[in-house]
């Protein structure tokens, strides 16, 4: 039986403590064009049962309505969404004759929400929801904002291709490496499994400011903030594909899309979760089979977008039909139309909050915390 997207479990993550550099990424994106001065930076197993999908509160906006806009919008956040955003900046800048500019910073997941709460930015991206600390950070400073899922990622394990004896991993061999007692301790591949060679270990990872570090160290640790810190972190996932390409004895992980993009540099580790070994593919984190490192990601609205032409539109281009097809080009998945169609409406009604995120989040799938909220 497939399962469907608009059901998938939220599995939400703590963030990690250790203080690091990340990586700053911008891409400006006008007239169509983007520019970039540095490339960028929870789920159980679906339920069954659906809905039909519900039907946005107003048209999203057509082509004639978008080059008639003007006006600026600024984006930082998640290195792992920034290909999406990415994507819709640049499709939105053609669609507006290039009179809206957007820039998209990658400073990590953290690092986003710290400049959104401030009010810095309209628009956070986020591999993971927002933390109760961040919902006070906004309340401190009187933002609102509208929470927004906008696809589906499976974090994805790699290794050199010069590698030739890793191809599955368990969630228990990735705790040996990445727990927090292992600093210092394990360091040979032949430490985490039996009749694996006496060779050097070498890590990296995403930045803690990275709801992906989040995301992993929660799942695989089971705590949040666990890890051990000795490996080489940036908020930069290119420069982990860079780190694990040129590395005979590396460990890492990220984004799918960083490794769909750069798969002739990478080998893709499968994951056994229990079930068998699975990797990360379109189709195994769209069935829910790629468990239990596949993850809904997030974009954070300021309340203020509804009042903000341009900006309204870009949120609704965003969750558009036509734009679903960009989600997939760049490496991700796509949820159901009946989680976008929920997505719009409460944009448009101006719901505002966490559900998904902080202490007072709703349980449930996807699309049933999106209908409580």
């Amino acid at each position: 039986m497939r399962l469907k997207l608009s059901q998938v479990p939220i599995n939400f993550t703590a963030l990690a403590t250790l203080l690091l550099t990340g990586a700053l990424a911008l891409a400006v994106v006008a007239c169509g064009g983007a520019d970039t001065s540095g490339t960028p930076a929870p789920t159980a197993p679906p339920s069954s049962g659906s809905t039909a999908p519900a039907q946005p509160s107003a048209p999203a906006a057509g082509a004639a309505m978008l080059s008639g806009l003007s006006g600026h919008i600024e984006i930082d956040g998640s290195s792992t969404v920034f290909p999406i955003t990415e994507a819709m900046a640049e499709e939105f800048g053609k669609a507006t004759d290039g009179n809206v500019k957007i820039v998209v910073g990658v400073s990590g997941t953290g690092g986003g929400f710290k400049k959104f709460c401030n009010g810095e930015i309209q628009i956070s991206d986020a591999s993971r929801p927002i933390k109760q600390k961040e919902v006070e950070l906004c309340a401190e400073n009187g933002v609102e904002y509208i929470e927004i899922p906008v696809a589906v990622d499976g974090l994805s394990v790699m290794v050199n291709p010069a590698n030739d004896f890793v191809e599955c991993m368990t969630v228990e061999e990735l705790n040996t490496v990445w727990a927090p007692e292992a600093e210092g301790v394990v360091t040979k591949w032949s430490q985490v499994r039996e009749g694996w060679p006496e060779e050097d270990l070498r890590l990296y990872a995403p930045g803690v400011d990275s709801g992906t570090f989040d995301y992993f160290t929660e799942t695989i640790n089971g705590e949040p903030q666990a890890s051990r810190g000795d490996f080489l972190p940036s908020e930069d996932d290119n420069v982990l594909v860079t780190g694990i390409a040129g590395d005979k004895g590396a460990l890492g992980y990220f984004g799918y899309a960083y490794y769909a993009e750069n798969a002739d540099r990478l080998k893709l580790v499968a994951i056994d979760g229990g079930a068998g070994c699975v990797a990360p593919t379109e189709q195994t984190i769209n069935d829910g089979s790629y468990a239990p490192l596949s993850r809904p990601m997030f974009i954070y609205v300021t309340a203020e977008a509804l009042n903000q032409p341009h900006t309204k539109a870009f949120v609704e281009f965003y969750l558009g039909v036509e734009s679903r097809q960009l989600i997939s080009d760049v490496g991700y998945v796509p949820f159901q139309d009946v989680i976008y169609g929920l997505a719009l409406d409460k944009f448009h009604n101006g719901i505002t909050g966490a559900v998904f995120g902080g202490d007072n989040r709703v349980t449930g799938t996807i699309e049933e915390v999106l209908r409580a909220s």
